[in-house]
């Protein structure tokens, strides 16, 4: 699995980090939303320092601070130029958040906060998978997340998951209700179509039942570096032999691994499941 071209990288992060400074100078300003991770804690912060303080703190100022120390951990242990391309999405989404003028705001907000929730949330989606795509993040608790993932080996999604419950309380608390459940949409909006987007941190399970294992297994390992296991069967219908292989690649990598196995064999039968949870040795592309 070859790495994309720096020009390819760079297009797609800063394409993302565009349409993410868009995003929250238009539907996420029009319907008072709080997005998830440290965009969401940036924007309360800021509208707690108006409210209560009676001045406005730039949205680069906060954003910056939260990303320090979870960007210098990703370069020192993860990935140098993976925490660089993040950094890179950050500093342009703050630069234009502060700097861009809102957009389509007053007309936003003469309709249903819902439409700003579900749109900004499929627009937000859309950003973050660029920034997948180009093999980097949208910065803010991925950092901690993969962090997390790559050197404890631990899900750490629970626990970004309770930070932004603890955000959209404090949301209602202080704010309005409203706030709270329209950003929850906002959030699973963003949930459901990155999921739909960006597969790559899904996995399947391929069964292949072929009676050329050796050459079906040469291609899963040369496309997707992921190995198989061969067990021994018989067809019942032919009364012959028959090899099945069991294999678990990523999601985004069937596509293309389909068409090659049968090319192999025309007549392998390739049973595609979906893998709920996997424990054990499983080949994840190294950040670099």
């Amino acid at each position: 699995m070859s790495k994309k071209s720096t020009p390819m990288r760079l297009l797609l992060v800063v394409s993302g980090a565009v349409l993410m400074a868009i995003n929250l100078n238009t539907f996420v300003r029009a319907g008072g939303i709080l997005p998830g991770g440290f965009t969401g804690l940036t924007l309360l912060i800021q509208e707690l320092f108006l409210r209560y303080g009676g001045f406005h703190i730039p949205f680069t100022v906060v954003n910056y601070s939260l990303n320090a120390v979870p960007a210098i951990l990703c370069f020192k242990y993860i990935g140098k130029k993976f925490t660089l391309y993040s950094v890179l999405t950050v500093a342009i989404t703050g630069l234009l958040t502060d700097f861009m003028p809102p957009m389509f705001v007053e007309f936003l907000q003469l309709h249903d906060i819902l439409l700003s929730a579900v749109f900004g949330g499929f627009l937000t989606a859309f950003s973050v998978s660029l920034c997948l795509r180009a093999d980097a993040t949208s910065g803010g608790t991925d950092f901690i997340a993969i962090f997390i993932s790559e050197k404890y080996r631990k899900d750490a999604w629970n626990y970004i998951f309770a930070g932004n419950c603890v955000i959209l309380a404090l949301a209602a608390f202080l704010f309005s209700l409203d706030i709270a459940l329209y950003s929850i949409i906002f959030q699973f909006t963003t949930t459901m179509a990155l999921g739909i987007m960006y597969r790559a941190y899904q996995q399947r399970t391929l069964i292949i039942i072929t009676n050329k294992p050796a050459e079906v297994y040469r291609v899963i390992n040369d496309l997707t570096n992921h190995g198989a296991t061969a067990i021994d069967g018989m067809g019942y219908h032919e009364k012959k032999h028959r090899v099945v292989l069991y294999s678990v690649v990523t999601a985004s990598m069937v596509k293309e691994l389909i068409p090659a196995i049968r090319k192999i064999d025309s007549e392998a039968f390739i049973n595609v499941l979906k893998t709920e949870q996997l424990n054990g040795r499983f080949f994840q592309q190294p950040k670099d």
